[in-house]
């Protein structure tokens, strides 16, 4: 009796044997080569296989040839992406593997400076980003690659694939002070907190306690920020950032005073093929002075790279402060300017498109866009002793109304809008591969007084129009060898009788004539703690492009494109 039971167990095993190699000869493999732009082979560089639902199918490590395999995959459509430390991910979509199927998948990593040398600045921020924050060096995938001793030497760290990821924290705590200009001035005490999540999301919080010294009767000026950012299937990624701003010492038309803001900016990008990057988001807002303003401003910035060395692209933004999603990078966001104007609380409004063509030449870059604005309420700035009296009188009989930081006696008004076509042009050239130079030129239009004449108050605003003009800037970014001075200068020059900006939405219009940033960190052997560095931020050096115009008691005050601010500070980083 026993025979044919073992007869029998000895074809159920082989038919399930067969049934596995079936199984087996059914799946597909993917393989290949990860080389950066030079070709050099890249150890350790992560390669993943993601199906089209946006699960993970696969993933491996890089040999020390820049070889990968990833077996046992089904047939179906797939995306196999490559990233590694200092480089930005590559991707191949849309790949179609058969059953039984053997792909071969070569991959080219980009460094960061070239995929970026064609956008070398974003509208000016002071709390730069900490980009060397972190003493260890991780990948995307938060696996560590390099570690930093204390005496600057680099190591290589060994790590396996079942590396357990690690959180990645820092914390930041700065003190700055100087005639920070409208909003901004006296004593500032910020404290930052990021942290990298364990599927790599991020979480960052920023809150900035500000006081004026000598003005006892002013209250604190308060930001407080909060941000969530995560990647997204495909290359894709999305952010989020939620702000209050509370600034007590803001003075209003009527004797209203203080301006409170809440924003909630989103942005997300994605990648639609391998051609075409897509990105959308916006601004929601409500703005209260002496009374309450609301509304949104979107924006949307689609580039296609049909090679590899050229690019075309389309933007549209509607506000300045945030136009594409780099401007999420950080969750320090622009006091937006809101006062009486037309008999009611508005803020600052304009619709700018812009059509691109860009050329990478060698590291660098030129780039030509088209662009036209339609701007529905212009911002204006101004600075002096500005007295309570005259900020009262304004807003009334349909007037601009002012609002004025009672602080430093620099003002904000808003005037009437134009519209206006021009041209934008840049080029970019690496110095050396952490510093970039970049030339710009535009042509459009800005605000000035009417045949050159004196303007006063309480119509300011009607009294100017718009002027036809020129723009050139040469700007300097990233971080000088040997030193570690990380800087961001520029001298943006325009016509001196303008006072507002030429090209508003270019990335340097808000750097006016001569303005820098400086990071430098502190070293003097064991008596200074790591981490330790010092933060210089100016606008308008040289105080150019002042125009003159008088006060109802016939006082001399001043409109300017940018007024001179000063700042400097002390950062702790740990």
């Amino acid at each position: 009796m026993q025979r044919p039971q073992v007869k029998i167990a000895f074809l159920s095993l082989m038919l399930l044997s067969a049934a596995v190699g079936v199984a087996v000869g059914q799946s597909a493999a993917v393989s290949g080569v990860v080389r950066d732009a030079q070709g050099v082979a890249q150890l350790g560089a992560l390669v993943q296989v993601i199906a089209a639902d946006s699960a993970m199918a696969g993933t491996a490590f890089t040999d020390l040839h820049g070889r990968y395999f990833i077996s046992h995959l089904l047939p179906g459509q797939y995306e196999v992406r490559a990233s590694a430390a200092l480089f930005v991910p590559a991707m191949r979509g849309n790949l179609q593997l058969q059953s039984g199927a053997q792909a071969v998948v070569n991959l080219t990593l980009s460094t960061l400076f070239e995929s970026t040398a064609w956008l070398p600045a974003e509208r000016r921020k002071a709390d730069e980003p900490g980009d060397d924050w972190k003493w260890t060096l991780r990948s995307v995938a938060n696996r560590p690659i390099l570690r930093l001793t204390e005496d600057g030497d680099v190591i290589m760290v060994s790590s396996s694939v079942r590396e357990t990821p690690k959180r990645a924290e820092r914390v930041r705590a700065e003190v700055t002070a100087g005639d920070g200009g409208f909003g901004s001035n006296g004593i500032h005490n910020v404290f930052a907190f990021d942290r990298v999540l364990d599927d790599g999301a991020g979480m960052t919080l920023r809150a900035d306690i500000g006081t004026q010294p000598g003005a006892p009767f002013v209250g604190q000026s308060t930001e407080v920020a909060t941000g969530y950012g995560m990647q997204l299937g495909m290359g894709g990624a999305a952010r989020t950032v939620l702000s209050y701003q509370g600034h007590p010492e803001v003075l209003g038309p009527n004797g209203s005073s203080g301006l409170e803001v809440m924003q909630l900016a989103s942005g997300q990008k994605m990648q639609l093929g391998d051609l075409v990057d897509v990105e959308a988001g916006g601004t929601v807002y409500v703005v209260r002075t002496s009374g309450y303003a609301s509304g949104s401003r979107p924006f949307l910035k689609v580039t296609a790279h049909p090679t590899e060395n050229w690019n075309f692209g389309y933007r549209m933004a509607t506000s300045q402060d945030l136009q594409s999603f780099a401007g999420l990078d950080t969750v320090k966001r622009e006091l937006p300017v809101a006062a009486i104007y037309q008999g009611k609380i508005q803020t600052e409004g304009g619709l700018h498109q812009e059509f691109t063509v860009g050329r990478k030449t060698g590291r660098g870059m030129v780039q030509v866009a088209y662009y036209s604005d339609s701007l529905d309420r212009v911002a204006v700035s101004g600075g002096g002793a500005l007295t309570a009296a005259d900020i009262a009188q304004t807003g009334q009989n349909g007037a601009s109304g002012i609002i004025a930081d009672s602080t430093t006696g620099n003002f904000r008004f808003l005037s009437a809008g134009y519209n206006v076509r021009g041209l934008n042009v840049m080029m970019t050239e690496p110095l050396t591969t952490n510093l970039w130079v970049a030339l710009e030129y535009g042509t459009g239009a800005g605000l000035g007084a009417k045949d050159g004449a004196a303007v006063g108050l309480p119509g300011t605003g009607s009294d100017l129009a718009p002027v036809s003009a020129r723009t050139a800037t040469v700007a300097l970014r990233g971080r000088v060898l040997r030193s570690g001075t990380a800087v961001r200068a520029a001298y943006r020059w325009q016509p001196t009788r303008l006072v507002t900006a030429v090209d508003p939405y270019a990335p340097f219009s808000d750097q006016a004539y001569l303005s820098c940033y400086l990071r430098q960190t502190l070293r003097l052997g064991s008596l200074l703690p790591p981490g330790l560095e010092a933060t210089v931020d100016v606008t308008n050096l040289l105080a150019q492009g002042y125009r003159p115009f008088l006060s109802a008691d016939g006082q001399t005050l001043f409109l300017a494109q940018s007024p001179r601010t000063i700042q400097a500070g002390l950062a702790f980083t740990f």
